[in-house]
């Protein structure tokens, strides 16, 4: 096995074995509730929570247990007099609708029962997401269920109705027109070319009008440096993969677009045939992003370097091609030399991106891509991709503007400047300057609640609109279930205003029909029942955009400095909870960040040798101030982060979004820079950090369960041994016997399976998983997995039934401070997702004594939930530590108010899996609710499923297509084939030496890197 003397390691804690790490880790279930704990009383009446107590609740317990069991809770039940047509009991409607937000962009489809929108899946008709959704557009339908949003109209704070709104709104807005006052219409990126034309009926109406669109997250200086537009990138034709400060496998533009493409280049297989070539990904970055976390080669750099990084790649690459050099000041950065020549040896399959939000970077970047040949392959100009359409100066300009007086009346569609624009306090104190102020966003938020009006739009889900996310792809929004409260949708409150009717509904359809299906009623029935219209071919001629790069580097020199010695910050967009628009939502913020691995809060993360000089450990409490502003914070110590910095992230510090969003962490976008007219998501000048003398402990989740000395966990090898051998990095556990040395897997003392029918499994690649962790919020959504909480979370008590491990790894020995800091500098990252393995020789099975775990025909692992008394024994036995036990009712109880415990949360919860109660014990049940759906639709049709028509929700949701699910006894299945190459190669079982037999395989990890030697 390569790499041998790697140390695998979760986090510092268990790097450095510190005393409080020690303290817990025998700990099988975290901490237990103390006898002063008021959560933690009697998990079943008369019973205590250790295992001594358990003859005790033998004795009565389980006999009280078992006489509630017998008695049926009364409940009224109501007939349908009149049922509707389209909804039959217990049967799944599904319907095509669009995902947006912001410039976030999927086409979906939405899962409904009795008129319920409950999950979230993609719609593979779409030629721009194929299918593919984030975390955040499987949360989304939770937002749908939130008490918070507002139930109706406001005038000034108070409760109104429509038609006194529209009455005075309209007379005051009329006034502003009379007077030739100026009117501004504020918004994010608007996506929907019909919202578009109802915005243009309305500047009809109002001609002083204009429309001010910025992004909470830009990407201005991209479309400044390409005339304008957006380019369309494919990362699947990359042979080299650059990347700048481009989270663009976690946040940057179309994360999940552009996973699915770099997956594409990651694929390698065992056998003859298989596929022995894959892409080379260079990062070079300040924070560890999810991106870097994937990398093959990656470089740190303090943002006040981002400029010259840009620079220097460009002058190595021209170097290389005979170009000229840029004049200005270079820097050194490991890797970017073997970055250049990776891409002159790959012309026209090489690809370079940046994150920066500064157009002269970018138009090096342009200048980069163009001596690469990148242009007409990789990057495509000649199709206008529409994510992001902000314009920073013009944002900019408005609240300046706002702040002297100049403006009649503002608009702000669903936007919240004061909370995510870098100015939001300046507007925030413009905005009584402002004769007339409305805001058509779903709660009373940052901005709302300062303005005059508010008109609350409805959820997308309960609404009509369209998109059109590149130019010639459509696709239609359609209402899933009635508008829950007396909302409205923001174009018809526009058309409204603008004196037309207000059915936006007939308007949507009657602008299909004329401009862009050009054709009959039953062509627009067909493109609402397929979600997607996309008439036009991808025009593939692209020109490279003209950039004058030696003016870009000399705006560079003067903005960047190679030798900055003081803190800098670099704010930077988790991807679970985003820019904060959905900071409401309990399902993103339990959501693990894919590698801090924390939740419920931000955090000033720094590297071990900063918190070394500056003498500060995880969780101190400091104050980071700059610019005038300042925030309070605890200390994340994250390996892999540039010196001398602090990574904040933004999207937290809401005051007036929810009970889950509100006073959780700080808000950051205040410390958002302009450089080059653009918003540039760092601060280099004046940041200062100081102590408080305060601790507050982080809620994060890699080292609740750790495994350790164990080789066959995380199995990894680089490319050039693959080639030479597919069974490179693999770890054969091997038994000392009477006769000699065997495989651990031929030992057992079982008697084994035998699987008749279908034999389920998966196989995970941990080459494609990119640990963006969308299949731990499908698994919650379809699975209906409780939230618990902070505290809870920091119990050690998360009930995810499905977690990304992310593993550092790292050749140095730690045996001092020296040594952790060097094994913590630039550590390497595997991501592995872990969930119930489903083991053939279960070791759960053989220690219920009530049989609540059992092992069914078809090869999975099952949980009889109303037979489970809470002994845990199960999960002591468990070698992968994936089963959860509930402490608490989380659907009940007041203190975990999340969802679950409101008549409306409760409406997102799948009535086809059981909620579970305390004291039970649940885990992965690989989505058996799913397989027995379509065992049932195949069997009414006489028939044996089909591969592929069954999926679990995991597998369905990973926007890499890593996870792949099916029946191992059909030989046509994609899983048989797999198996069929890799079992001689690169599958694996984790912890083959206890011969547990799972049903899930990983693929051993391949890094497109030089051996250890050349390295």
């Amino acid at each position: 096995m390569e790499n041998s003397n790697k140390r695998y390691w979760k986090g510092i804690e268990e790097l450095t074995n510190e005393p409080s790490f020690v303290k817990n880790i025998h700990n099988e279930f975290g901490n237990m509730p103390s006898e002063n704990d008021s959560k933690g009383e009697a998990l079943v009446d008369g019973s205590g929570t250790h295992r001594r107590d358990f003859l005790k609740m033998l004795g009565f317990g389980v006999a009280a247990v078992s006489l509630a069991a017998c008695e049926a809770p009364v409940k009224k039940t109501i007939p349908y007099l009149n049922k509707p047509v389209d909804v039959e009991p217990t049967i799944a409607n599904w319907y095509a609708s669009t995902y947006t937000d912001g410039g976030e962009y999927a086409s979906i489809l939405v899962k409904t029962r009795e008129g319920r929108p409950i999950k979230i899946e993609g719609n593979k008709l779409s030629a721009v997401s194929k299918g593919v959704l984030s975390g955040r557009a499987h949360a989304s339908v939770l937002s749908l269920y939130d008490n918070e949003k507002l139930k109706g109209p406001q005038i000034g704070a108070k409760a109104s109705d429509w038609a006194q709104l529209d009455k005075e709104f309209t007379a005051k807005l009329a006034a502003v027109a009379t007077k030739g006052g100026q009117i501004r219409i504020v918004s994010n990126t608007i996506l929907s070319p019909t919202t578009k034309k109802v915005i243009a009926e309305f500047t009809a109406k109002y001609p002083t009008t204009q429309h001010v669109v910025y992004d909470a997250n830009p990407a201005y200086g991209l479309t400044q440096a390409h005339g304008g537009i957006l380019p369309s990138m494919d990362f699947s034709k990359a042979k080299t993969i650059v990347s700048v400060g481009a989270d663009f496998l976690g946040t940057w533009v179309a994360p999940t677009e552009f996973a699915a493409q770099w997956a594409e280049t990651r694929r390698v297989g065992s056998g003859k045939e298989g596929k022995k070539e894959m892409s080379r990904h260079y990062q070079f970055e300040t924070i560890l992003s999810n991106t870097g976390a994937n990398a093959d080669y990656r470089a740190t750099y303090k943002p006040s370097q981002e400029g010259l990084v840009v620079v220097s790649l460009y002058n190595a690459v021209a170097k290389l091609t005979g170009a000229a050099a840029l004049a200005g000041a270079s820097i050194k950065v490991d890797h970017l030399d073997k970055a250049a020549k990776d891409l002159v040896a790959s012309k026209g399959a090489s690809i370079v991106v940046a994150g920066s939000n500064d157009p002269e970077v970018q138009k090096v970047v342009v200048a980069i891509n163009a001596l690469v040949g990148a242009y007409g392959t990789t990057i495509n100009t000649g199709v206008a991709v529409n994510y992001r359409q902000g314009n920073d100066m013009s944002m900019a300009n408005f609240i300046k503007e706002a702040g002297a007086g100049k403006i009649g009346a503002v608009i702000f569609y669903n936007a919240n400047p004061v909370y995510n624009h870098p100015m939001g306090a300046a507007l925030a104190a413009a905005l009584p300057k402002i004769e007339v102020s409305l805001a058509t966003n779903e709660r009373a938020d940052e901005t709302a609640s300062l303005c005059q009006f508010i008109a609350p739009d409805s959820h997308y889900l309960e609404s009509w609109n369209d998109a059109e996310p590149k130019a010639g792809f459509y696709s239609l929004t359609q209402p899933t279930i009635s508008t829950i409260f007396k909302t409205r949708q923001a174009q018809s409150s526009l058309l409204t205003w603008a004196g037309l009717n207000g059915d936006y509904a007939t308007y949507l359809e009657r602008n299909w029909e004329a401009n862009i299906l050009k054709a009959g009623a039953v062509q627009w029935k067909n493109a609402l029942h397929d979600g997607v219209f996309q008439p036009n071919a991808v025009n593939v001629s692209s020109g490279v955009p003209s950039v004058d790069a030696n003016a870009a580097a000399a705006a560079i020199a003067k903005a960047y400095t190679a030798n900055s010695t003081g803190l800098e910050i670099a704010v930077y967009e988790k991807v679970g909870l985003g820019t904060g628009s959905q900071a409401n939502n309990p399902w993103l913020q339990e959501f693990p960040e894919p590698v801090s691995k924390a939740c419920w809060d931000n955090y000033a993360s720094i590297s071990q040798p900063t918190a070394t000089k500056l003498n500060l450990k995880q969780g101190d409490v400091v104050k980071v101030a700059a610019k005038g502003y300042e925030v309070t914070l605890p200390v994340l110590v994250q390996p892999g982060q540039a010196q001398d910095t602090i990574a904040i992230a933004i999207g937290y510090g809401r005051t007036k979004a929810g009970k889950s969003a509100d006073g959780v962490g700080a808000n950051a976008y205040p410390f958002i820079s302009e450089i080059n007219g653009a918003c540039v998501g760092t601060c280099t000048q004046g940041v200062s950090l100081s102590p408080t003398g305060d601790s507050k402990e982080i809620a994060q989740t890699q080292t609740h369960q750790t495994v350790m000395a164990r080789q066959a966990v995380i199995q990894e090898t680089v490319l050039s041994e693959f080639v030479k051998n597919s069974q490179a990095g693999r770890f054969h556990p091997t038994v000392a016997t009477s006769e000699g040395k065997k495989n651990a897997t031929d030992l057992t003392l079982w008697n084994g399976h035998q699987y008749n029918n279908h034999a389920w499994g998966m196989v995970i690649d941990l080459n494609t998983c990119t640990g963006c962790s969308a299949c731990v919020v499908s698994c919650s959504a379809e699975n209906n997995v409780p939230v618990v909480g902070r505290q809870e979370v920091i119990n050690r008590r998360e009930m995810h039934w499905m977690r990304i491990d992310r593993y550092y790894s790292s050749d140095a020995e730690v045996e001092d401070l020296k040594g952790l800091e060097i094994a913590s500098d630039n550590p390497e990252v595997v991501f592995q997702p872990m969930l119930c393995q489903h083991c053939n020789n279960a070791p759960c099975e053989t220690v219920c004594p009530v049989l609540a775990t059992t092992h069914s025909t078809e090869g999975l692992n099952q949980m009889t939930y109303n037979r489970c008394i809470g002994t845990r024994y199960c999960a002591n036995n468990c070698p992968y530590k994936v089963r959860r036990f509930n402490w608490f009712r989380y659907f009940q109880t007041d203190d975990f108010d999340f969802h679950f415990n409101n008549d409306l949360g409760r409406m997102v919860i799948n009535p086809d899996v059981t909620v579970r109660s305390r004291g039970v014990m649940e885990k992965c049940s690989m989505c058996v609710q799913r397989i027995q759906e379509g065992k049932l639709a195949a069997k009414k049709e006489k028939r044996r499923p089909i591969d592929g028509e069954i999926q679990v929700a995991c597998a369905q949701s990973c926007p890499t297509n890593a996870i792949t699910f099916g029946d191992m006894n059909d030989p046509a299945s994609e899983i048989s084939k797999l198996l069929a190459t890799e079992r001689e190669g690169r599958a694996y079982g984790v912890i083959e030496e206890i011969n547990v037999k799972p049903n899930i395989s990983y693929l051993v990890k391949v890094r497109n890197k030089d051996g250890k030697k050349e390295a």
